[in-house]
């Protein structure tokens, strides 16, 4: 075949290929899903407070949610994340009743909603602690992209450490995710946050 007409048909079938190609492409975009903007923490739970009562993610809806993942055998950053919790709410006068903290225990083997009741109090009135099947605590801390584990195997089964995301999240009256804070906020930066943000929330 001579090579002109051999150079027209490989143009012809590359324009063919990438008409088709775009039409493929476009057609999935059409069928793409579109990103929120809106991070993908936090969702429904059911879990068991001090109380004893199983109560779910509805029971804070109207309210900030600062939430908080850890155990209460921790020695050293979960007590000093929910004090600098207590302390920034503690700064923030009557507005603080617009927003409830949460420790959420994730270690339920340990942490019974006895346990909870006595560690809380530690932190103030506001605290709510939260705890639950291991199922149910597994549930909540893959909505909220939380890492928890056994650190070592411990002197005994009641004996040992937890390693655990240090966060703090900050969510929404209606239960939606707002931001987060790092372990190294301190309370009056973490005071300071919050009274902007509810300063521009209805």
């Amino acid at each position: 075949m001579p090579r002109r007409p051999i150079l027209v048909l490989a143009a012809v079938v590359l324009l063919i290929a990438a008409g088709l190609g775009s039409f493929a492409l476009l057609t999935g975009m059409a069928h793409r899903p579109l990103g929120s903007g809106v991070a993908l923490v936090g969702g429904p739970f059911s879990l068991v407070n001090q109380d004893g009562v199983r109560i779910t993610d509805k029971e804070f809806l109207g309210k900030y949610m600062l939430v908080f993942f850890g155990y209460t055998y921790c020695p050293d950053v979960c007590p000093t994340e929910l004090q600098v919790m207590s302390a920034a709410l503690d700064q923030l006068g009557p507005e603080a009743n617009r927003i409830q903290p949460v420790f959420v225990s994730i270690d339920p083997a340990r942490d019974t909603p006895d346990v909870l009741k006595a560690y809380v109090a530690n932190f103030g009135t506001r605290l709510v602690g939260l705890t639950g099947t291991p199922e149910d605590v597994a549930a909540i801390a893959k909505a909220y992209r939380v890492y928890y584990a056994k650190a070592g195997n411990g002197s005994s089964s009641t004996d040992y450490l937890m390693d655990h995301s240090s966060i703090i999240y900050l969510m929404g009256p209606d239960g939606r995710f707002v931001t987060h804070m790092a372990y190294t906020t301190d309370a009056a930066k973490l005071a300071t946050e919050l009274k902007e943000i509810l300063r521009t929330s209805p």
